[in-house]
């Protein structure tokens, strides 16, 4: 599974992009995951913005298959 990450969880990952070999089963549990690699902001950022998968915004019980790419994005702010 290929994870793409922008902005601050890019930096808090240190990696644009991140490839998984044992695959979380859902994309809360990937964040989840990555939350106890990246740490607790990451968590906290990612549960604010965006998750896509092939083109949709899903849902944190939205099951992953190992070949998934998933785009987590954060929140975004206007001005």
């Amino acid at each position: 599974m290929r994870v793409v990450l922008f902005a601050s969880l890019r930096e808090l990952a240190g990696a644009s992009s991140l490839d998984l070999e044992l695959a979380p089963s859902t994309v809360g549990s990937l964040i989840d995951h990555l939350g106890r690699a990246y740490g607790p902001e990451f968590v906290r950022i990612a549960r604010l913005g965006s998750v896509v998968i092939d083109g949709d915004t899903v849902r944190a019980n939205r099951m992953l298959q190992p070949d998934d790419e998933v785009v987590i994005l954060p929140p975004v702010s206007g001005g």
